[in-house]
């Protein structure tokens, strides 16, 4: 837990990007025992008029000047994410703990050289899976194990989310993009956290948006002790909206509605021999929870739920899935 005694963690910023108020500086104005302290943008006065706006106190000129600041004791980095492979690098090498937005890297090599200089850096190193920390997620588990389903045969988890910005940065394979890295990192991710095993992808299929960038992508796995899996995301494709987790059980289904931001609207559905049910699990923002998970770990090196070891199993199942589509890895 937080220790009100110990000195705030101050946050720099390594860019402007627009998740950062919702995912940083609104939970930080709650967040004991943490300080957003600076912010670089690669537009100096898009920094300058970024810290105005949202009250932070300094800006830098350069993200590496941001690294460089003895009063910053962190970093978080939203930056787009062939960009978070090389900046991690520098955090940890400059003595900062690491929050970096999802997915960690282009791919799990980049990936697993993040995890060793942050264990050789003894410093943190968290992915941002931010749903992870809600209490939705623990009580998704809690079903799954409690035994009214039964032993699980099949998990589908669906992340499909319309991005209608015909020239986002999303769509941009330079900068390791794809409905992949975007929507199915959260896909792929609750399939192994429900699971609570690693899958093999038997057979991907991707749809493009252009060359080597896929919109939409759906895989078949299969985890330990012959359970099924599906996952489905896309950016623009039919399925404008659909964000939900499946797990069929020998005796009953759960069905988890919106399980990435539950703290703006989600319910549970089960159905069993007894009937059907449903359940709503409070909380604070998905960002409030992280950010304080995040700050315990700094402060008491207690392990985050999405460290390294996490976030490199997860990027090998992505890397495994594009292999599967017949795509180029990112970052390749």
């Amino acid at each position: 837990m937080l220790t009100a005694s110990a000195p705030p963690i101050r946050i720099g910023v390594l860019g402007a990007a627009r998740i950062v108020p919702a995912a940083l500086i609104y939970p930080a104005r709650t967040v004991q025992g943490v300080v957003v302290a600076t912010i670089a943008a690669r537009d100096p006065a898009r920094a300058r008029r970024f810290a105005a706006a949202y009250g932070i106190p300094l800006t830098h000129a350069t993200y590496a000047d941001v690294i460089a600041d003895p009063n910053i004791d962190a970093v978080y980095i939203p930056l787009p994410n062939s960009l978070h492979h090389g900046w991690t690098l520098a955090a940890l090498a400059a003595g900062k703990h690491v929050l970096c937005e999802k997915p960690l890297a282009a791919n799990a090599a980049e990936a697993a050289q993040m995890v060793q200089a942050a264990e050789q850096a003894g410093l943190v190193l968290m992915e941002a899976f931010h749903y992870r920390y809600h209490p939705l997620a623990e009580r998704m588990k809690a079903i799954l194990t409690g035994g009214e389903l039964g032993a699980v045969r099949h998990i589908e988890s669906r992340v499909c989310l319309p991005l209608l910005r015909r020239h986002d940065i999303r769509f941009r394979y330079d900068l390791a993009g794809g409905a992949l890295m975007d929507a199915g990192c959260y896909a792929i991710h609750i399939a192994r956290f429900l699971a609570g095993a690693e899958p093999e992808v038997v057979s991907a299929q991707a749809y493009l948006r252009s060359a080597q960038v896929d919109r939409r992508v759906v895989a078949a796995l299969r985890f330990p002790g012959g359970v099924t899996g599906r996952m489905e995301c896309s950016l623009f494709a039919r399925k404008l909206l659909d964000v939900q987790a499946i797990v069929a059980g020998e005796r009953g289904v759960l069905r988890v509605v919106n399980p990435v931001l539950p703290h703006l609207l989600h319910w549970i559905w089960v159905r069993t021999a007894e009937g059907i049910r449903w359940e709503r699990v409070l909380g604070q923002t998905t960002y409030a929870h992280q950010l304080e998970a995040f700050a315990d770990a700094v402060q008491t090196g207690v392990a985050p739920l999405t460290g390294p070891a996490d976030a490199l199993a997860n990027m090998r199942v992505i890397d495994d899935v594009y292999a599967a589509a017949g795509l180029r890895l990112r970052g390749t």
